[in-house]
This record gives structure tokens, C-alpha cells and sequence, in this order.
């Protein structure tokens, strides 16, 4: 026999003092826990959205970014030709790039952080096909013109439609604004590869990496065998979704951990809290309960009532936990990629599967915090608390 819950509802109306406190702590727990995995989750969903299922990044083989990687002009030419390629009216859809790194300071902070540039050919767009100009014109080959993400435009200073900004001892004018539709190229400034290449003081007609646009997602296959297969090239291919992948994982890892640790350290402080909770309540309720099981109540029937109740403090304490940081959703923040060593911004994702862990991070610490005071309030000797009546 079942003990009603409706007396547990009145049981934790009745100590609300106690019950809020709890509340608070697993919920502050669960906030901080989501709100890290969501951080997590966005840097990575930032990068992976920039690649396409449909391209393939094509870099020197053994090389780990494209801050590492050096491909030829020759080579990119043998490459046009392979299997699996995608073609326009202007040729194999191909984009050789150039990329950089160059300082540029924060609006938010007057620091400067670390900017990627991507020198790239007139075919990027059709390549890079999320890459759509929301402001002005994409830059004219041969000529000393940039386009920057919308991101780009918003974190630093000077990268607004129509300035003209210096680095790499170069005067760049901005004539075009661009939405890569919340990608990692949306943080980035692209410009022409051969001017860029000329202001560094690079070789000509060397490349950082090659975007490859192709004919079907299934098309990597044979595009990998014909590249791996000639002994002219030493290139490695792989679609672009798994690079960007590979490329997320460093920080996203670390946050992830970190956030761990810190949710850890929290969650046994709300668990003692819980644990305060409840064996205040077993204190203060011992002729309750030694009347319940006079009445025919069972130590079973005690200990799954104790525990109901923890459980109820801590999803009121997880639901408010995770309320506390649906307003992070969409919120656009910054970190460095340790493997391009350049700024990233990036939004918060706070998705239904994190707020669903967040209740149940709530629960279990309920769980923990509810059964040892649930198994002493049943073992508790019916007698002795009757006689004190």
C-alpha cells in the first residue's frame, strides 16, 4: 500500500524554508551544467555547420589545419581533373585558399584577438554556397578588397562596410558584408588569394588548402582514390563536415570537462543540501511516521515516499535550473580554436536534449539525497516514537 502523495506535497508546503533552499542549490547546479554544455554544443555545431556534406578539403598530406598545410599550383590542376569534381560554365569548381592570421581589436574589450583571412578565388562562393553578401559587392579579383562575416563586423573595430583597414602591410578598402548563415566563416575575412599571398610576402601560387565542390555526396570515394592513387600528388582529402568536426573537438572537449568538474563540485553541495532537507524532515516527522506504519504502512511504502519527495524538490529545483538559462539560447559569445589559434564567434545552443540531462542531473541528485534519510525513516522503531506521543 501506497502512502497518498498528496501528504508529501503538504509535507514539503509545510517545511518551504528547508525545501527552498534545496531548490535553489540544484538548481543553480543544473544551470550551470546546461549552460556549459551549451556552450559546448554551439562552438561545435559553429564549426561543423561550415562544411558541406557536397565538399571536400583537400590539404598536404600528414598535415592536421590548413595553418600547416602548403599545396602547389600544379597539383591544383592535376586535382581539377579528378573524378567527382563539380563543374560550372567557368570551369571545375575549385577554390584554392590562402589563410592568415591578423589582429584586430575588440569592440567588447579594445583587445586584440586573432582573425582568420581567407584569401579565395572568385569561384568560393559557388563552392562555399552557404557564403551569401547581405551588404555591398563580394570583392573584385585583383584588387586590394575585402569581405567580412556579419560576426566579423559586429566583434571588431574598423571592419565596417566601407572602411579601409591595414594588416600584413597592406591598405584593404571593405566592400562587402556576408552571412554565412552562423558558420566559422562567418568570423572570418576573405580577400583575393594572390593579393593576400603578395602582402605576406608568400610565394605565388601556393595554397593553404583546396575547396572542392562535388557532384554528389557520394562522389568522396572516387575523388579519394584518384587523388591518393597518382604518384604526382602528396594531397589527403576528406568532406569538409569531418574537418570542421576534428577541428571542434579541443575546445569543445575542455569546455565540456570543465563544466563537468565545476557541475560536480556544485551537485554534492546541493546534495547535502537535499540530504539537510530530508533528515530534517525524518526528525521532525518521527511520530508521523511511526503512526503511518502503525496504521499498516510498510518500510517500503516509507522509503518510496521519502524518496518522492526529494524527487519533487529536485525537478521543481531542475525545471527553475533549466528556465534560469533558456534566455543563453542564441546568445553570440567568443572563444580562440586551439587549432587555428584564431577567434571564433559563436552562440549559445541550448537544446531540448541538454534541458532533458539538466532534469535528469536534477533527479538523480535528488535520488542521492533522498534515500539515505528515506531508508532511516523506515527503520526508525515504531514503538519508541509512538510512546513519545
Amino acid at each position: 500500500m501506497a502512502i497518498p502523495v498528496i501528504y508529501n506535497m503538504r509535507s514539503v508546503k509545510a517545511r518551504w524554508t528547508s525545501a527552498v533552499v534545496a531548490v535553489l542549490g540544484i538548481a543553480g547546479t543544473v544551470g550551470v551544467f546546461v549552460a556549459m554544455l551549451s556552450l559546448a554544443r554551439g562552438f561545435k555545431a559553429t564549426l561543423v555547420h561550415s562544411g558541406s556534406a557536397r565538399n571536400a578539403m583537400v590539404r598536404r598530406a600528414g598535415s592536421t589545419s590548413e595553418m600547416d598545410s602548403v599545396i602547389q599550383l600544379d597539383q591544383e590542376k592535376i586535382l581539377e581533373d579528378a573524378p567527382g569534381v563539380a563543374r560550372s560554365a567557368d570551369g571545375p569548381l575549385v577554390s584554392p585558399e590562402v589563410v592568415v592570421i591578423a589582429p584586430f581589436p575588440m569592440k567588447s574589450t579594445g583587445t586584440d584577438a586573432n582573425v582568420q583571412i581567407r584569401g579565395v578565388s572568385a569561384k568560393a562562393p559557388l563552392v562555399h554556397e552557404k557564403v551569401k553578401i547581405i551588404a555591398g559587392r563580394f570583392f573584385q579579383p585583383g584588387l586590394d578588397e575585402l569581405v567580412v562575416g556579419k560576426n566579423a563586423m559586429h566583434s571588431y573595430s574598423g571592419l565596417e562596410l566601407g572602411n579601409t583597414v591595414r594588416f600584413g602591410g597592406g591598405q584593404w578598402k571593405i566592400v562587402g558584408v556576408f552571412d554565412a548563415g552562423g558558420t566559422a566563416f562567418d568570423s572570418e575575412v576573405w580577400c583575393d588569394s594572390n593579393i593576400l599571398s603578395q602582402v605576406y610576402n608568400r610565394p605565388a601560387n601556393i595554397f593553404s588548402s583546396l575547396a572542392v565542390r562535388l557532384t554528389s555526396p557520394d562522389a568522396l570515394g572516387a575523388f579519394k582514390d584518384a587523388l591518393t592513387s597518382d604518384p604526382r600528388l602528396t594531397l589527403q582529402a576528406e568532406r569538409e563536415v569531418d574537418y570542421y568536426d576534428k577541428q571542434s573537438r579541443v575546445l569543445t572537449t575542455l569546455i565540456t570537462v570543465l563544466g563537468s568538474i565545476v557541475a560536480a563540485v556544485m551537485g554534492i553541495g546541493a546534495v547535502f543540501g537535499a540530504l539537510n532537507t530530508m533528515y530534517s524532515a525524518v526528525a521532525e516527522r518521527s511520530r508521523e511516521i511511526a503512526t503511518i506504519r502503525a496504521l499498516g504502512f510498510g518500510a517500503a511504502s516509507v522509503v518510496f515516499s521519502f524518496v518522492l519527495e526529494a524527487l519533487l524538490i529536485s525537478s521543481v529545483g531542475g525545471a527553475l535550473g533549466c528556465i534560469a538559462v533558456l534566455p543563453l539560447n542564441g546568445l553570440t559569445t567568443g572563444a580562440m580554436n586551439w587549432q587555428t589559434f584564431s577567434h571564433l564567434a559563436f552562440a549559445f545552443r541550448v537544446t531540448p536534449i541538454l534541458l532533458a540531462g539538466g532534469i535528469v542531473f536534477a533527479l538523480a541528485m535528488g535520488l542521492v539525497g533522498g534515500l539515505p534519510p528515506a531508508i532511516r525513516a523506515a527503520r526508525r522503531p515504531i514503538a519508541a516514537a509512538l510512546r513519545a506521543l
